[in-house]
C-alpha cells in the first residue's frame, strides 16, 4: 500500500492553518483570508494540480481577543480532512487532534474511516495540549507539568495504534482510559497513518522520537534550524526509528524584494491585530514552549505576519533560494502559509515551483 508523504524522496511542500480565519497573518485587512469551505475547497485543488504534498489544518475553539478575534472561526479538522481527501486526487490531509479532547478510540475509528476514502492519504497531528483558556472552555482539567501531559498522550497513541492494528476483542488497561472489551474496524489500509507532532520541549521531542513519522518543529531559521534537525535525527536513532523534520513558513512572494516588502508592511505592520498578537504571545509565553523565551521576545512582528512562524520573502529567486537553504540544513520540508491561498499558491506555483525542480528538490509534474 502506497503513502505518498511517506514515500516521498524530494523536498515536502505543506499549506498550514487554512481551515481557520486568517490563516496565520494575525491582521485587520478586510482581504485576509476567510477560512470558507468554498475557499478550502478552491485551495484543496489548486493544491492538487500544482504538486503541493500535504495540508495541515489547527484545532482551535476559542479565538485571541482583538480586534479580529484571531481563529475565531475554524472548519474542525476529521471532517474537514475528510472532505479534502474526497476533493482530490493527490494532496494528503492530516486531521489534528488534541489528545485530552478527542477519545482515542472515537479517533482511531474516524481516521479509519476517513482511510477508506483515500487510502493512505490522510495523516493525523497528535497535539499533547497548551492552550489554557480552551481547557477551561472545554472543562477539562489540563495537566499543568509536561511529563503527565505526555504520559497522557503517550497512552493516547499506543491505544489508537493498537486499535488500528490488533483483531478481535480486548481490554485495554491504562493510567488515563481503562478499556473493556473494545475492538475496532475498519483499519487503515496501511496498518497505520502517517503520524505528526510538534515537539519543541525535552518531553515533546522525546514523544516525537519514538511515535512521530514527522517532527513538527519551530525554529528561527535554516541555521539554527540544523543543529535541531540533527538533534531530533539523533533522538529518533536511539528509539531505532527514523523520522523527518518540518518547520512553518509564511510566504509573501511578490515580482520584486521590494514589493514584497511593501506587502508585508501593510498586512504584519499597519494593520496588524496587535492585541490579538500580544494575547497569541503571552498564551504561547505561559502554556506553550513551541518558542522559546528569546523567540518570544523577538518575534513580535513575525507573529503579527505568520504566528511566529519562519519568513519567506521577496522575489521568486529569493524563496526559492531561502527553501534551498532549509534543504541543505537537513528539514525533510516546510508549511507554507499565505494572507490569499489561492491566488498567493498560484503565483508561487508558477514562479518558485519551476526554480525549485531546477534546484533538485521538487519533481516536474507530471
Amino acid at each position: 500500500m502506497s503513502t505518498p508523504l511517506l514515500d516521498a524522496d524530494h523536498f515536502r511542500l505543506g499549506l498550514f492553518s487554512s481551515n481557520c480565519t486568517g490563516g496565520l497573518a494575525v491582521t485587520t485587512i478586510p482581504e485576509r483570508w476567510s477560512a470558507s469551505w468554498a475557499d478550502n475547497l478552491r485551495l484543496a485543488q489548486l493544491a492538487d494540480r500544482v504538486g503541493i504534498d500535504f495540508m495541515l489544518p489547527i484545532a482551535r475553539w476559542i479565538g485571541y481577543g482583538g480586534v479580529t478575534n484571531f481563529h475565531e472561526g475554524v472548519l474542525e479538522p476529521v471532517p474537514w480532512a475528510t472532505a479534502i481527501v474526497a476533493s482530490t486526487e493527490r494532496v494528503t490531509a492530516f486531521a489534528t487532534v488534541h489528545t485530552a479532547f478527542n477519545h482515542p478510540v472515537v479517533t482511531a475509528k474516524q481516521l479509519a474511516t476517513v482511510d477508506q476514502v483515500a487510502p493512505g492519504r490522510v495523516g493525523v497531528n497528535v497535539v499533547a495540549g497548551w492552550n489554557q483558556p480552551e481547557y477551561e472552555a472545554m472543562g477539562v482539567d489540563l495537566p499543568q507539568d509536561h511529563d503527565s501531559r505526555y504520559a497522557l498522550a503517550q497512552e493516547w497513541i499506543d491505544i489508537v495504534t493498537t486499535l488500528w492494528q490488533r483483531e478481535g476483542r480486548y481490554d485495554v488497561p491504562g493510567r488515563f482510559w481503562n478499556l473493556t472489551g473494545v475492538e475496532a474496524l475498519p483499519k487503515p489500509a496501511d496498518g497505520r497513518l502517517p503520524i505528526l507532532n510538534a515537539g519543541s520541549s525535552a518531553q515533546g521531542k522525546a514523544y516525537a522520537a519514538r511515535n512521530a513519522d514527522f517532527v513538527f518543529t519551530i525554529v528561527s531559521g535554516p541555521e539554527q534550524g540544523a543543529e535541531v534537525v540533527r538533534g531530533l535525527h539523533a533522538d529518533a536513532a536511539a528509539q531505532g526509528r527514523t523520522s523527518g523534520v518540518l518547520t512553518p513558513t509564511h510566504v509573501v512572494c511578490r515580482p520584486t524584494r521590494e514589493e514584497a516588502r511593501e506587502y508585508l508592511h501593510y498586512y504584519a505592520d499597519e494593520n496588524a491585530d496587535w492585541d490579538a498578537v500580544d494575547n497569541l504571545m503571552r498564551l504561547q509565553g505561559l502554556h506553550a514552549q513551541s518558542f522559546s523565551p528569546e523567540m518570544l521576545a523577538t518575534f513580535r512582528g513575525r507573529f503579527a505576519a505568520g504566528h511566529g512562524t519562519c519568513p519567506l520573502v521577496g522575489s521568486p529567486d529569493d524563496v526559492a533560494d531561502e527553501i534551498e537553504r532549509f534543504a541543505r540544513a537537513g528539514f525533510g520540508g516546510i508549511t507554507m502559509s499565505f494572507v490569499d491561498y489561492v491566488g498567493e499558491l498560484e503565483y508561487f506555483a508558477q514562479e518558485v515551483m519551476p526554480r525549485l525542480v531546477k534546484k533538485g528538490l521538487r519533481p516536474e509534474m507530471g
